[in-house]
């Protein structure tokens, strides 16, 4: 051992014997955030296959080199997570190189990675969506400039799930050594199983699991930061500053992913580099038939023993939105309009979230804003409260969808991909 390393591992000894409060504010007093950082610092969602190849080149290479993986013949570590459209890979790219990454996973058929390790029922029973922070990357070059790079993608993480991803509590599963970062400079608190000595998704690594609530997370950032200059004044840099090296993505409608895996994409990471899909359990093939369930997908898609029932109908299919909308309802007690949030829709019916109780079996008008330039305007009722098992969640059900309407549902069954989506909708007549 040299000697350097075994004075930093003395080092990191003393350190764990301080007070934590202690230890805390020593991290803190390292904060160094710049919220103009350099124009050639671009962060945005890995779209391209270049991109997505050189994040995941970046995450092996980080993986193997900590431990957490083998490598693996394609220089590149590809989870199935990677290939669900309700994954999204943030990258951090300087003058045109990718040299950062992490991604974060939405709840689909497949759970999260870290349940099967750490139990997530209180952070459910807080309600909102939550969504695991994992495939966390930074490139050597980069990892001792004091953020220079973990910063921006933690803004750009930050943004994107209270702006766009539909997310309130954040969830990840770290290295002991490093959960103390996160607590001390970002707030998160442990998951009540603490720790575990043997994580299979990091090659048996210990791992800590840990969340963050994004509604309280504000309120946090203002009494530790709020009157720090503004360099390491960390509630300005997350809450209040906009950093132009972000580049937000563009919706036509308020859907809630950002799905980019289009059928060659797929073929070409989960089936032609890697043998992810090929590895896959019958029960997990299954699973991906009834997420990709287009005719498109069906060639790249590991084949199944028998074919799967879960191919519904589409007119039943739901999807995952974040509408606002009001409800215009006649009652014995006079005209009432009732603002809602539509969480997810279908052809004949969508589920709303509402502050305030709303009148079951009442037919009233239903105005929709699907997008940023479409609305719909329907009649419609509700028919059930607690739809998803949960205080202030409605089902409605239309008598009709408008032109709209389906043109926005004929969209989602036609594609993918935010390309996908317009494509379908591009030669429809628009509503008059």
């Amino acid at each position: 051992m040299s000697f350097g390393r075994s004075l930093n591992q003395s080092l990191r000894k003393l350190f764990a014997f301080l007070p934590r409060q202690t230890r805390f504010a020593i991290y803190r007093s390292f904060v160094e955030c710049d919220a103009s950082p350099s124009p050639r610092l671009v962060l945005k969602i890995a779209e391209t296959r270049d991109e997505l190849e050189a994040c995941f080149k970046l995450l092996h290479d980080a993986y193997v080199g900590s431990g957490f993986m083998k490598p693996d013949p394609s220089g590149m570590r590809v989870t199935l997570y990677h290939a669900l459209p309700t994954t999204t890979t943030l990258c951090a790219k300087y003058d045109g190189e990718v040299v950062g990454t992490l991604s974060l996973i939405r709840e689909s058929l497949f759970g999260f990675p870290l349940q099967a390790i750490f139990d997530l029922n209180q952070v459910r029973e807080r309600k909102g969506q939550i969504a695991e922070v994992s495939a966390l990357a930074v490139h050597p070059k980069f990892r001792k400039t004091g953020g220079t790079i973990l910063f921006p993608l933690m803004k750009f993480m930050y943004n994107y799930c209270t702006t766009f991803f539909d997310t309130r509590h954040l969830v990840i599963a770290v290295n002991p050594n490093r959960i103390e970062m996160y607590e001390s400079l970002l707030f998160f608190e442990r998951l009540t199983e603490n720790s575990v000595d043997n994580y299979d998704f990091a090659n048996g690594a210990p791992a800590v699991g840990a969340t963050l609530d994004l509604r309280t997370a504000p309120i946090l950032f203002k009494q530790v930061y709020g009157k720090k200059p503004l360099r390491r004044n960390m509630h300005h840099y997350f809450i209040e500053a906009v950093m132009p090296n972000i580049v937000l993505p563009t919706r036509r409608y308020f859907t809630t992913n950002d799905p980019v895996m289009t059928p060659a994409l797929l073929d070409y990471f989960f089936n032609q580099r890697t043998q992810v899909f090929a590895q896959l359990d019958e029960h997990k093939k299954q699973l991906l038939h009834a997420i990709y369930n287009l005719d498109a997908f069906q060639p790249v898609l590991p084949p199944i023993a028998q074919p799967t029932e879960q191919k519904v109908q589409r007119s039943h299919q739901r999807y995952s939105v974040k509408c606002p909308g009001s409800f215009d309802v006649q009652l014995t007690s006079g005209a009432r309009v009732y603002e809602l949030l539509v969480v997810d829709l279908s052809l004949y019916g969508f589920q709303v979230y509402s502050q305030v109780a709303l009148p079951l079996g009442e037919w009233g008008e239903a105005l929709i804003k699907l997008g940023t330039a479409e609305k719909s305007i329907t009649k419609a009722k509700a028919v059930r409260e607690r739809a998803n098992g949960l205080a202030g969640f409605y089902g409605f059900q239309l008598a009709e969808p408008d032109l709209a309407w389906r043109k926005f549902v004929n969209a989602m069954q036609s594609g993918s991909t935010h390309d996908d989506l317009d494509n379908a909708t591009r030669f429809l007549p628009d509503a008059a």
